[in-house]
């Protein structure tokens, strides 16, 4: 009887079942390597960074008083966060992170400034 041509051929004895990528000069690794197929570089993250707070620190800017900063913080972090999710979906992770990372500090600063005019004087916010 003949033997059946497969799609998948076998390797001769001592061969390695594929080619090796060269990262591992030694031969195959012995479990599977996992990769980010869109890693977050370094310059990317301090671009989504930058502008995140330069669009943070514009509208913080239009607040008169600490209610006016606080309220504009919390639409431009909105915003920003929502640029950061079509980021994630469309654009560069690396951005979209160093957005997300300094919309949470300006939100965070925001959140402190109420918690000490509240604990001083009371509630700034109505």
């Amino acid at each position: 009887m003949a033997e059946q041509p497969t799609s998948r051929t076998w390797p001769e004895a001592g061969q390695p079942p594929r080619t090796p990528s060269g990262l591992f000069p030694s031969g195959l690794p012995s479990r599977p390597i996992y990769r980010e197929p869109h890693p977050v570089r370094g310059s990317a993250l301090a671009a989504g960074a930058g502008s995140a707070a330069a669009w943070l620190l514009l509208f913080g800017l239009l607040g008169s008083d600490l209610r006016g900063y606080v309220w504009w913080t919390v639409l431009a972090g909105v915003v920003a966060l929502t640029a950061a999710l079509l980021l994630v979906r469309f654009g560069d992770r690396g951005a979209a992170v160093g957005v997300a990372m300094v919309t949470a500090i300006g939100w965070s600063t925001a959140a402190l400034a109420v918690a000490v005019r509240w604990s001083t004087t009371g509630w700034p916010l109505w």
